[in-house]
């Protein structure tokens, strides 16, 4: 429940129907309030009713505009792209780690185990808390030329980057790519006017953002996950108790199966010839490409910042061994 003054207590003792004050939350969608995004928090607002949280959403087509105002106190919650939210929740913002989680079954596990009572304290770091998980689908890379399909063919080529992604702008440096500064308002535009010739974004935007104008004839998406993204629902960690934290954090996980319905019909619906497929043979390779970037971002080495968590690092693979034990990864000496 939401810390209320003592006369405010009295006052609910005394009167059990007077309406709580409804808890503001600048919900990011790139589309606004007729996004897909947008309507997923509805249906967790909703929910949140039945645990005596009454929202009052606000729509943001600008993420980082949404991020300041809850950071200057102008929505008590934020739901965001672990993009943008990594800064209050180091292990929760490290969840789309470059390659880290390559299948929706392995994305289910890590949600699942997070959103039970003893996964708690890892939810709260640094006076913030993580009142849920959404996904919002794999992040594939978009090019403007069918032959850039594997990490050497990336060279040279211009990247559009989200400039506040450390993490991928260390990638982009590593494949000897040109780092191109966007931000989620205008990447889309430059590589569908040509000024980059790649991409990187989940499924939505191939209509959403008419990222099949800069593909054109000649483009398509690498049919490879570079990282699952997911939008996290923020609050300050007196907002909410720990019992109505916790609840939150089941609401959310309740969405799972809504939120991958919707990916995968937006998945489904790019046609077929506009998917790149990567051989079989060549995936280990982009596994074990992308698990050197991760533990140099996780150490801080090889001229990397330290951007991911050590522990969800571990949990993750964890994860994939479980998945799939007969991977490389899992006897090699330096695993995660």
């Amino acid at each position: 429940m939401f810390r209320k003054s003592l006369a405010a207590l009295t006052l609910s003792l005394a009167a059990p129907m007077v309406a709580a004050e409804p808890v503001k939350m600048c919900v990011f969608d790139v589309i606004g309030a007729n996004g897909d995004v947008f309507n997923m928090v509805k249906d967790y607002a909703l929910e949140m009713k039945n645990h005596g949280v009454d929202f009052e959403l606000r729509p943001y087509t600008d993420e980082g505009v949404a991020v300041g105002d809850f950071n200057s106190g102008q929505c008590d919650v934020v739901a965001a792209t672990d993009l943008r939210t990594r800064p209050f929740n180091r292990f929760t913002g490290s969840i789309s780690a470059v390659g880290a989680i390559p299948t929706y079954d392995d994305l289910r596990t890590l949600l699942a185990t997070l959103a039970q009572d003893r996964a708690a304290p890892l939810m709260r770091e640094n006076g913030y808390e993580v009142l849920g998980i959404v996904p919002a689908g794999a992040g594939y890379l978009f090019v403007n030329d069918r032959s850039i399909d594997t990490a050497g063919e990336l060279a040279g080529k211009r990247m559009a980057t989200l400039d506040y992604q450390k993490d991928a702008i260390h990638m982009v440096n590593y494949v000897k790519a040109t780092v191109v500064p966007s931000d989620i308002t205008n990447f889309a535009g430059k590589f569908n006017n040509g000024s980059v010739d790649t991409a990187y974004a989940p499924a939505f935007a191939y209509e959403a953002l008419e990222l099949y104008k800069g593909i054109g004839e000649s483009g398509g998406i690498v049919d490879y996950p570079l990282a699952q993204l997911t939008i996290q629902i923020i609050a300050k960690d007196d907002v909410f108790d720990d019992a109505t934290a916790q609840a939150s954090r089941q609401v959310a996980w309740g969405m799972f199966g809504q939120a991958m319905d919707l990916i995968g019909r937006l998945e489904q619906a790019i046609p077929e010839e506009k998917w790149i497929r990567i051989p079989a043979a060549d995936v280990e390779g982009y596994q074990e490409m992308f698990r050197e970037n991760r533990l140099q971002l996780r150490d801080g080495t090889d001229g990397a910042d330290q951007v991911y968590s050590p522990k969800m690092m571990g949990l993750l693979a964890n994860i994939r061994c479980a998945s799939n034990p007969g991977a490389s990864e899992c006897t090699a000496t330096n695993r995660e």
